[in-house]
């Protein structure tokens, strides 16, 4: 891999995100390529909006295009069902891009209306979601569905953007986040016999009917698995807000994937076979150096959580397993720049853990992939197929942040930034 100087980087990081940004002002293209997720954060415009929010000091267009595309959103928008919806799709995406896109602007005042909806939504949501959680211990169902605890659809995602509406000072945000909080840490700590409180029952694995291996299972990944919710509890406890019990609760997750760990990285699950010793293989399903599972996302969860709890012993597991990406260059199990499996991802991990070798070698290999001549610059890629998307997660837009950050472009200093949206570490030096 050729390498570049920190200038270089930094001039052609502060390039590239700007330019991404001018191809995301107008809401038509973003419309077009996202098609059903138009008004979402994963491709659509909940994300490009937080893109444009957090570059509303750079230029006064960016700040319009963020109320533009927030807009649009709302008036695309369709009410979600009472158990659907986490902060990545419709109504919750509009949410959690307001909470933390609105502090970035030079103005955020005429916009407290609107966060104080996403706010008390939010909140309905993470009671709900918490209701329907106990109601499943209650009945000592077996195991615990994904979508209830997971980042994107359940309550690590909508707690951890209540969290950061609470952090700027929307209290009436504190139920919804207690209740997410307090049901995390049951779940954890409320094992199934020989299985951990978040294992994956059959009913609910969407891979089961394709692949019955994946049957049952413990997902490790931050995206999906029990990393989400431990970064979440990680950042209440640094915080100050949760109950006494959330403390044990990070350890025994912590202490969970730290004995899953597979030389430098994880599987993506465990399943009843690794539980029993009779595995034949590791499992293959999803990935193992990427933010949405494997070192990058686990090893951010795993530094939240060791300064959470003053456990060094995780913080050093941490940043051991980043750092080993420098030593597997070209050899790592990503796909393309974007940030859920690709560059982008190992980028704002290593960075924001501290991982400067590793980082500056993502940021060298996204760089390398930037195309002027493509419609977003940059191409998402999923299991060999490349597609022209502009949000966050899967996009160009995430991308842009990403480099926005890494090359500091000038922005005002929020209660917590966007990364929060990824369950990732806040504690990244902004200029005032």
């Amino acid at each position: 891999m050729t390498t570049t100087s920190p200038g270089t980087r930094t001039t052609d990081s502060a390039g590239a995100a700007l330019a991404i940004a001018d191809r995301l002002l107008d809401t038509e293209p973003i419309i077009t390529a996202a098609g059903s997720a138009a008004t979402s954060l994963s491709r659509g415009l909940a994300g490009t909006a937080l893109l444009h929010a957090r570059l509303s000091r750079c230029h006064p267009r960016f700040a319009t295009a963020a109320d533009l595309h927030w807009t649009r959103a709302a008036r695309m928008n369709i009410s979600a069902p009472p158990r659907t919806g986490g902060v990545f799709n419709g109504v919750g995406a509009l949410a959690a891009s307001l909470i933390l896109g609105t502090p970035y602007l030079p103005d955020p005042g005429p916009y407290q209306a609107a966060v104080r909806r996403s706010v008390e939504w939010l909140t309905a949501r993470a009671i709900a979601i918490a209701a329907w959680q106990q109601d499943w211990l209650d009945a000592s169902q077996a195991g615990m569905p994904w979508q209830t605890y997971d980042l994107i659809n359940g309550l690590s995602g909508i707690g951890r953007i209540l969290l950061a509406a609470v952090q700027a000072g929307h209290l009436d945000a504190e139920s919804g986040l207690l209740a997410a909080s307090n049901s995390l840490t049951t779940m954890i700590e409320t094992p199934r016999r020989d299985k951990p409180g978040w294992w994956r029952p059959q009913p609910h694995n969407p891979a089961a009917l394709s692949d019955p291996h994946n049957c049952d299972a413990a997902n490790t990944g931050l995206a999906h698995g029990i990393a989400g919710p431990l970064a979440f509890l990680a950042e209440c406890q640094l915080a100050g807000r949760g109950c006494a019990a959330q403390p044990d609760a990070i350890r025994t997750a912590a202490h969970w994937l730290l004995q899953w760990r597979a030389g430098d990285s994880w599987p993506p699950q465990v399943t009843v076979d690794d539980l029993a010793g009779t595995s034949t293989s590791p499992s293959s399903r999803g990935r193992r150096d990427a933010w949405c599972y494997g070192a990058p996302g686990i090893g951010a969860a795993l530094f939240a959580a060791g300064r959470a709890v003053a456990d060094p012993r995780l913080i050093e597991a941490a940043r051991s397993a980043i750092d080993a990406l420098a030593v597997r260059t070209g050899e790592w199990d990503t796909e393309g720049p974007t940030v859920c499996h690709g560059s982008a991802g190992v980028l704002l991990c290593a960075g924001l853990t501290g991982s400067h070798v590793t980082a500056d070698l993502a940021a060298d290999a996204l760089i390398a992939q930037y195309d002027p001549q493509l419609p977003f610059c940059f191409q998402h890629r999923d299991h060999g197929r490349t597609i022209d998307e502009p949000g966050l997660l899967v996009g160009a837009a995430g991308i842009a942040l990403a480099l926005a950050d890494r090359s500091g472009l000038a922005t005002r200093k929020p209660p917590t930034t966007w990364t929060a949206a990824l369950l990732l570490p806040t504690s990244v030096s902004l200029p005032e």
